[in-house]
C-alpha cells in the first residue's frame, strides 16, 4: 500500500506569530512522531507553506483576513521547531491560498492509497487540502489525525472534523 503524509502549514505564524494560538504549540511533538514514523516504514511525506507576497492586504484573502502572515522568506513563514529539520528533505508545496492545488496532479501520478493529512489549521488548510486529496484520488483512504491538527476555536476544530467525516475522509480520534 502506497502511502503518502501531508504536514499542512506548520509554520511559525500559525503557531506562535501572528496567527498563533497556544494549542498549535501542543502539536508539534505528535506531528514529529508521526513524520518519523511514516519515515521509518519507508513512506512518503511532503509539507505545505503558506506563502503570501508583501501585497497580502491587496489579495482577496488578505481583505477578508486583514493580518499579515507567512510573507515568503520571513521569520513567520519559516517550518515551526523541530518539524522543520524533519522536513528537510521533503518535497515542499508553496501556496498562495488554502488549498495546494499543486497537490491534485501529484497526488493522481503518485497514485497513493493511503494520505493522511496534520498540522494547521483544521477549519481552514487542513479541511481545504483533505478535500482536494479526496477529489484528487476519491478511491484513496483520506484521513486527518484529530491529535494532530486544530485550530484557535474549539467549536470550529470540531466542526472542520465533522465536516470531513461527512465527506469520507477518516478522522482518527484517540
Amino acid at each position: 500500500m502506497k502511502k503518502l503524509l501531508i504536514v499542512v502549514d506548520y509554520q511559525n505564524d500559525f503557531v506562535t506569530g501572528s496567527l498563533g494560538f497556544p494549542e498549535a504549540r501542543l502539536l508539534e511533538t505528535p506531528i514529529c512522531q508521526k513524520i518519523n514514523a511514516y519515515k521509518a516504514a519507508g513512506n512518503d511525506v511532503v509539507y505545505t507553506m503558506d506563502t503570501h507576497t508583501e501585497n497580502y492586504l491587496n489579495t482577496a484573502e488578505g481583505r477578508v483576513l486583514p493580518i499579515v502572515h507567512c510573507v515568503k522568506d520571513t521569520p513567520g513563514w519559516a517550518l515551526y521547531g523541530k518539524t522543520a529539520a524533519l522536513l528537510a528533505d521533503c518535497r515542499v508545496f508553496e501556496k498562495p491560498c488554502f488549498g495546494c492545488a499543486a497537490l491534485i496532479p501529484f497526488l493522481q501520478e503518485q497514485r497513493y492509497n493511503s494520505i493522511e493529512l496534520c498540522g494547521l489549521v483544521s477549519n481552514i488548510c487542513v479541511l481545504s487540502n483533505a478535500v482536494l486529496a479526496k477529489a484528487a484520488l476519491p478511491e484513496a483512504v483520506v484521513l486527518v489525525d484529530a491529535s494532530c491538527t486544530a485550530c484557535a476555536d474549539k467549536q470550529q476544530n470540531e466542526e472542520a472534523l465533522h465536516c470531513m467525516e461527512g465527506i469520507q475522509i477518516q478522522v482518527i480520534r484517540s
